[in-house]
């Protein structure tokens, strides 16, 4: 302990500080470094959570002891390691996390229904019904989180007008929604809920767009109505059209721009028509008639009534009889009732613009060269166009095919399998922050060994200069010319220690009189008024 003991004593304690600052600092910086390193690369589990989601979540991973993070004021972000997330993801989601704060039908397995009054049960009826209609319209793409509110007047006895049910939605979008998934949630509510329309159903988003108005009169979604099918009848005819074009020409050298007017007038027309040349019998009815007349037999007359008379002496009289037939018949002339409803909406006239590129060959430098596509081309692809849309030239229809050059010209595509180095020049995301990150921890690490360990090293492991000999010995030592001819003495001869304790001792003495004479050098005065004093002295 001796070699240990003499260098603390020679290092200081201010030296043996200065140290341990500047080793606890080191060790502390490396940890840092060797856990940021080590540490797993960590990805987003979930997002926008609720706080009963992110605490259900949270609960579940410290039982799994798996390492995570939380990010947000409530925790709304939470964080796992990078290869467990699609494995955490399948495991939560059978457990039914997270629940995106809608509670279902589930809300019934909870509770005493016995003990429930009939206000609780309705409460919660309604309840179940919008969380499992925001669970639904959930599943949509694009529909990030979705809320859903629902108005169902309550039934009286003897009521005869009852209001209609109505719903609002809120939705959190990721991106637009198209009019046809508009109108797919706004059926979807209106289908699972008894006695509500379409059209009583109003849809916002996150930024206070009116999706759907639920409010508005017949004659506003009429106008909406027909617009949408304007739009989707113009979509259609642009892809069909650059399906068959871009085929042609290639893919992103057609530019199709369509325009249907479309005809908003309700027509209703009836008309009746009878054809004389067509008899039909309706009906037919026949009448036979027999009658007879003439003779006295038979009669109640007062002669007959008289006793004695004798009837047997009178002749017989004559008897007339009458036969009479009638057939009556009815014909019912042919007749047409025709009564034909036209809906608006029907298409007026239809204008087509299609904008051709043309062909790039190989120039006389290697640079792709512009080239005119021919008029037979150009009259062939327009012939299509005319057939894929069903041009009808006497309702005024338009298709213009035109060849122009455009701005830009086609970029050659290759497909070949990028190597191993086209791979690491071409990085993910995630890739490209960890290797910053490395690189960060990287030279902060070189920038401490080289300003502080590397000094540090130097100062501790440099060897002590060794110290001059006395004032005197050199100059006595080169006048007796005996310094070459000292011999060396090992370090344990006494000896030697002898003369080391001397030559230090020495270097002492001289150093106090150098002091000694800088401080009579730097006060002249205060040195004279000392010494007078020290000879005043007895």
């Amino acid at each position: 302990m001796k070699p240990v003991l003499d260098l603390v004593t020679k290092l200081g304690p201010a030296r043996l500080a200065a140290m341990a600052a500047v080793t606890l600092t080191l060790v502390g910086f490396f940890a840092f470094v060797i856990l940021r390193v080590s540490r797993p690369d960590m990805g987003v589990l979930f997002s926008d959570l609720s706080m009963q989601d992110s605490s259900a979540v949270v609960r579940d991973l410290d039982a799994r002891g798996i390492r995570y993070e939380t990010r947000g004021d409530a925790g709304q972000t939470i964080l796992a390691p990078r290869p467990d997330l699609a494995r955490l993801r399948m495991d939560l989601a059978g457990k039914g996390l997270p629940a995106q704060g809608g509670v279902g039908y589930e809300i019934f397995d909870k509770g005493d229904a016995f003990s429930s009054t009939n206000f609780v049960q309705n409460v919660n009826h309604l309840r179940a019904l919008e969380g499992e209609l925001a669970r639904s319209i959930r599943a949509i793409g694009r529909v990030q989180a979705a809320r859903v509110h629902l108005v169902l007047p309550e039934r009286r006895l003897f009521e005869r007008d009852r209001e209609a049910p109505s719903a609002a939605i809120v939705l959190k979008l990721m991106g637009d929604l198209d009019a046809g998934q508009v109108r797919a949630i706004r059926h979807l509510a209106a289908s699972a809920v008894e006695g509500l329309k379409p059209e009583r159903v109003s849809i916002v988003d996150e930024r206070g767009r009116l999706l759907a108005d639920g409010a508005r009169g017949a004659d506003a979604r009429t106008g909406a109505d027909f617009e949408e099918k304007q739009s989707g009848l113009e979509r259609r005819l642009r892809q069909q059209i650059e399906e068959i074009v871009a085929g042609i020409v290639g893919q992103g050298r057609a530019r199709v721009q369509v325009s249907a007017e479309l005809d908003t007038n309700r027509v209703e027309s009836r008309s009746e028509t009878f054809d004389p040349e067509s008899r039909v019998v309706r009906s037919s009815q026949t009448r036979n008639e027999s009658s007879l007349t003439g003779g006295t037999e038979g009669q109640v007359t007062v002669g007959n009534e008289l006793p004695g008379a004798n009837q047997q002496d009178k002749a017989p009289a004559q008897k007339d009889q009458t036969n009479k037939t009638e057939e009556t018949t009815n014909y019912e002339i042919s007749r047409v009732t025709k009564t034909e409803v036209v809906e608006g909406g029907r298409l007026k006239r239809l204008s087509v613009a299609v904008a051709l590129d043309g062909v790039y060959a190989p120039g006389a430098d290697g640079k792709p060269a512009y080239q005119p596509r021919p008029a037979a081309e150009i009259e062939r692809i327009a012939a299509l166009v005319r057939t894929a849309v069903g041009f009808d030239k006497a309702r005024g229809d338009q298709v213009e095919v035109v060849n122009l050059r455009f701005a830009e010209a086609p970029s050659v595509a290759e497909f070949a399998e990028p190597s191993l180095v086209q791979s690491l020049l071409a990085p993910t995301k995630e890739d490209v922050l960890r290797v910053v990150e490395l690189g960060v921890l990287a030279l902060l690490t070189l920038i401490v060994l080289m300003a502080v360990v590397r000094p540090l090293l130097r100062r501790v492991l440099e060897a002590e200069p060794a110290p001059p000999a006395l004032l005197a010995g050199p100059a006595l030592a080169g006048a007796d010319g005996l310094a070459g001819d000292m011999p060396v003495l090992s370090r344990d001869n006494p000896t030697a220690r002898l003369v080391e304790f001397a030559k230090i001792n020495g270097q002492v003495q001289a150093e106090t009189v150098q002091r000694v004479v800088d401080m009579v050098r730097a006060s002249p005065t205060e040195t004279v008024e000392v010494l007078r004093n020290w000879i005043q002295e007895n």
